[in-house]
């Protein structure tokens, strides 16, 4: 079947959709390279990038969320890659059960679980005498990642061949061997797809960060918002920059990794 190519119409209406989700993204991203400390354009200048990675409180503050994005997203890459095989070993409605709470999280909105998991905490806190901050911070962001890397992995193992298992198996593999260099190299697209994924989530998350880190645990969404309460530092047009220039490189290397996966996989049949 030939593809039917887009025309003159199609190609603007799609450029308009384009040009209206990223124009305010290009705006910021232009001001970052503005000399003056306003919305007016006083001429190009590196100074508030330079002034950027001087501010000990931002940095900080970028520290920890790359550090809990980190630990979150690798966690939360071998919980849910565990879950989704043993979600995928039941049968009939349970599957489709556990499978459906196991995406209640993706469907709730963050505030409900934002509020959720600090009255949780709250209630723990007493008990065990902990406070809010990096360990309620990190646990919270596993809860919500976790589905991501199952939603990844659960349609690599529905396509995956039992019988290249069983045949390892025969071929003189351990269980642990036949698991680690058959099942895993076929999931591994989709566990790699779901840790990206829970890196970016991670890395982007504010509303359940505030209310789950307490009052000594500072990231960088929430840095950001005490600092735009004040007043809008043009700092901000640079972080956000570096920001964004961060999660289109991630993209890109997850679109490549599943590009190169798939080559390979239809090579191999």
């Amino acid at each position: 079947m030939q593809k039917k190519k887009l025309g003159i119409p199609s190609k603007i209406y799609i450029a308009l959709i384009i040009l209206f989700l990223y124009a305010p993204i290009i705006v910021m991203i232009f001001m970052s390279f503005n000399s003056g400390n306003t919305t007016v354009w006083k001429g190009f200048s590196m100074k508030w990038y330079g002034e950027l990675f001087r501010s000990r409180t931002i940095m900080n503050a970028l520290g920890n969320t790359l550090l809990v994005a980190v630990l979150a997203s690798l966690l939360a890459t071998v919980l849910g890659t565990t879950a989704a095989i043993g979600i995928n070993n039941f049968r009939g409605k349970k599957r489709a059960i556990i499978q459906n709470v196991s995406n209640l999280p993706i469907i709730s909105p963050d505030i409900v679980m934002g509020v959720s998991l600090m009255l949780l905490f709250s209630f723990l806190g007493v008990i065990f005498r902990f406070e809010l901050g990096f360990g309620t911070v990190l646990i919270s962001h596993i809860c919500f990642c976790v589905p991501f890397v199952v939603l990844n992995v659960m349609p690599r193992l529905r396509r995956m061949d039992q019988s290249v298992y069983d045949a390892a198996l025969d071929l003189g593999c351990n269980q642990w061997q036949a698991f680690w260099k058959v099942v895993i190299h076929e999931l591994m697209p989709g566990i790699f797809s779901g840790m990206l994924m829970s890196f970016t989530y991670s890395l982007d998350d504010f509303v359940i960060t505030h209310f789950t880190q307490g009052a000594k645990f500072n990231n960088l969404s929430t840095e950001i918002y005490s600092l735009l309460r004040r007043k809008i530092p043009p700092t901000i047009n640079a972080l956000s920059a570096l920001l964004f220039l961060a999660i289109i490189i991630i993209m890109i290397l997850i679109n490549v990794y599943e590009r190169r996966a798939e080559k390979r996989a239809a090579a191999i049949r």
